[in-house]
């Protein structure tokens, strides 16, 4: 089983706490966001779980606790923009902050653990293709060392996402324009030693020197966990996804961020209406399960292939 600690909110920047408890008391649940009353719930111990992928734009509040991780197998997604408090309001300074952090990490855990993320890229009169090109160069010139992999992805409009971003003017670029774009930050990816993909793009950047990117990452995880896994397409994401299935942990709606292009979050009101009920110790992340609510243990494997595969030469 791989956990994903999360696509929908920063787990790690606002709940930490949270998931670690959860991980000490072996199980944690999940409601289903289109059956609200229909409630997972997922051990945890290490034997089942093979990986964690971490999702995050401020890790810094697990470092305390990253000891606790010893008994599994992880890495860490950290997303670092060029983008300002008008994008992204609650993020903390990345030159004198973010930048220090994502080093802290990549130094106690391995860079090859830290994927860092440019994404998702949207230009207007401010943040246009020079801007993004020099935001992108001094990250990476800084990074350098510090990650393989810089990860890439062009902003999509999803009903949330054009709600939070009301007012923003985008401005459209055809494909050989991004491509001309794409190659740029190819070309500093290399000079800074790094690995650049995409992530659940349709537009083919392999000409560029860029591929196609898994966040929950079959030859990744095996890396990581030094074997291979018996694991299928997510079937639950995009086609242009390339990541194998896992099991999402996070909750809609619950991310204090506040950034302008989430697809995750509805709006702010409802974020802090629903942080109000932020229990550390509850099984459910900001919520709390009902008399109305069917729970149900739900039936995981390990996906690890731990026997040995031999070549045999006829």
């Amino acid at each position: 089983m791989i956990l994903s600690v999360s696509r929908r909110t920063d787990i790690p920047n606002y709940y930490s706490e949270w998931f670690m408890n959860r991980l000490k008391d072996g199980f944690l649940c999940v409601r289903n966001p289109m059956n609200p009353h229909q409630v997972s719930k997922i051990e945890l111990s290490p034997e089942l779980v093979d990986c964690i992928v971490f999702w995050t734009k401020n890790p810094k509040p697990m470092f305390t606790r990253l000891d606790e991780l010893n008994p599994y197998k992880y890495y860490f997604q950290f997303t670092l923009t060029g983008y300002g408090k008008d994008i992204e309001p609650n993020v903390p300074h990345k030159k004198h902050e973010m930048i220090s952090i994502f080093k802290e990490l990549s130094l106690r855990i391995g860079k090859e653990k830290v994927v860092w993320r440019y994404d998702p890229i949207f230009f207007t009169e401010k943040y246009t293709q020079e801007y993004h090109v020099r935001a992108f160069e001094a990250i990476a010139k800084e990074l350098n060392c510090y990650t393989d992999k810089v990860v890439i992805s062009f902003l999509d409009i999803y009903r949330k996402t054009k709600k939070n971003m009301y007012g923003i003017s985008l401005i459209q670029k055809e494909q050989d324009e991004l491509r001309a774009f794409a190659s740029k930050l190819a070309k500093i990816a290399s000079e800074n030693h790094m690995k650049i993909a995409t992530c659940a793009e349709q537009i083919d950047l392999s000409e560029c020197g860029i591929e196609h990117n898994s966040c929950i990452d079959r030859e990744l995880i095996e890396r990581v966990i030094g074997c291979k896994i018996n694991a299928k397409k997510d079937k639950n994401q995009r086609d242009e996804c390339g990541c194998v299935e896992s099991i999402e942990v996070g909750a809609y709606d619950t991310c204090l961020n506040g950034c302008k292009y989430c697809y995750a979050n509805f709006s702010d009101e409802i974020v802090r209406k629903k942080c109000k009920q932020y229990n550390p110790n509850s099984p459910i992340l900001l919520d709390n399960i009902t008399e109305e609510d069917k729970v149900t243990m739900k039936k995981m494997k390990s996906v690890r292939q731990e026997q040995i595969e031999l070549n045999f030469t006829l």
